[in-house]
């Protein structure tokens, strides 16, 4: 499956347009990765265990999205957007949305 943040796919010509579809993922993070970060932002550098964590959410939305739009029957996710949140002081969110469609191959 095609997943664009751009509202077309060059070269490819769309055929139908099938509905906003999303992903959402919610991470912990659990004391030992939030003191280890603590010390990493007093000291410099970056804060891997977050990064990863990021990382995760990013690929569990992007995939939750991709999954209800081949549900829909589309090849091909176009205008898709990444959000990110912190729920309380140490939860993470990530949605990922865009528009399900079928694109000529």
């Amino acid at each position: 499956m095609v997943i664009s943040t751009t509202p077309n796919i060059e070269g490819k010509k769309i055929k139908n347009y099938l509905g906003i579809v999303s992903g959402e993922a919610i991470l912990g993070a659990n004391i030992f990765r939030d003191f280890f970060a603590n010390i990493t932002d007093i000291i410099g550098g970056r804060a891997a265990s977050y990064e990863s964590e990021l990382r995760k959410a990013k690929d569990i939305a992007l995939n939750e999205m991709m999954q209800q739009a081949y549900s829909m029957g589309a090849n091909a996710v176009v205008g898709v957007d990444l959000d990110y949140e912190t729920i309380g002081q140490s939860m993470l969110m990530v949605s990922a949305s865009g528009t399900a469609i079928i694109v000529e191959d």
